[in-house]
């Protein structure tokens, strides 16, 4: 039977992995990584001595060539169910197991958060914070939500209860997707449209989507500027869904009201990014997922696929479509 030597536990910003698991049952040296690791010679200059990684969703990329150059990993350990940034046949063609974990439901999290973020943009709060903190008083004027138009292009998992939401705030729900079915879409009581009638008529626009090949760069110049001069984009899905050198364009131009952002093309998001200075914008560090119940479920499972291999028997192996 395999016995973990030595565990890497990266991503681990708010330097909170210890808590949520029992480590120490595991019987092993285990190093908890606070800062992104970067590129993917540094990912292999840090992680060549781990025989087990536990990766934090897709914050740090595992292709072909960098598993190649880590000859000691033998278990490879990511938070969530499935994620695209592991080569999965590559490992397994190197006899490196990978496992996944559970979650909260897949969707409360973040269906919270992009509502969090509707209410930031349409609310000016960030803006107003601020502001009373500076000693100013109230000198923005708040976006009614009720009685507005509700854009979700996505209606799955977490779509759905967003639209949901919506529909509870007073606002008329519509809906597009390559494969939406109108039937369902009308069950949850949206309205299923087009993608051109979505985004021009759509006070807000929030993107519920898997990357994949089909839907990056989905929301491009030319959807953007069908979009209304006032009108909201949120996405807590994945950051190149949006092309965001056109979405800083159109932000810096008034042609579109505003974005609310969680996710980014890269990520963490580099100090030059020009987003950060994009107007109109309430940008999050991907935090869709990140809470204490989710935490809890991660590391939990993770602690228990390491176990469980260690016993001569993983636990949630990924197979070749639940990678990139």
């Amino acid at each position: 039977m395999p016995k973990p030597r030595r565990i890497a536990v990266l991503d681990d910003y708010q330097q909170v992995a210890a808590t949520y698991a029992d480590w120490g049952s595991l019987d092993a040296e285990v190093t908890f990584f606070a800062e992104h690791l970067g590129g993917p010679d540094d990912v292999v200059a840090a992680l060549a001595p781990f025989d087990v990684v536990v990766a934090m969703r897709e914050r740090t990329a595992f292709p072909a060539e960098v598993l190649a150059r880590l000859p000691e990993l033998a278990l490879l350990v990511t938070t969530g169910p499935a994620n695209v940034a592991i080569d999965v046949a590559a490992a397994r063609e190197r006899g490196v197991t990978v496992s996944g974990t559970g979650g909260v439901s897949p969707s409360t999290p973040t269906v919270e958060m992009t509502w969090g973020l509707i209410h930031a943009l349409a609310r000016h709060i960030p803006a107003e914070d601020r502001a009373v903190r500076e000693g100013r008083w109230q000198h923005t004027v708040g976006r009614d939500l009720a009685g507005r138009r509700l854009g979700v292009v996505g209606l799955g998992g977490l779509g759905a209860p967003v639209a949901t939401v919506g529909l509870a705030l007073g606002m008329d729900v519509v809906a597009w997707s390559e494969h939406l079915d109108p039937d369902e879409a009308r069950a949850h009581g949206v309205t299923p449209v087009t993608q051109d009638e979505l985004l021009a008529t759509s006070d807000v626009v929030t993107i519920h989507l898997k990357l994949s090949e089909r839907t990056t760069g989905l929301i491009g110049r030319d959807e953007l500027a069908r979009m209304k001069p006032t009108a909201l984009l949120v996405n807590t899905s994945r950051g190149p869904i949006v092309d965001e050198d056109a979405l800083v364009e159109a932000l810096h131009a008034g042609t579109i009201g505003g974005a609310g952002l969680d996710v980014f093309g890269t990520e963490p998001l580099s100090v030059d990014s020009p987003l950060r200075t994009a107007p109109h914008t309430v940008l999050t560090p991907h935090l869709g997922y990140v809470t204490e119940g989710t935490y809890e479920v991660f590391y939990r499972d993770a602690v228990e696929d390491i176990r469980a291999w260690a016993d001569g028997a993983p636990v949630r192996e990924l197979g070749p479509d639940d990678g990139g």
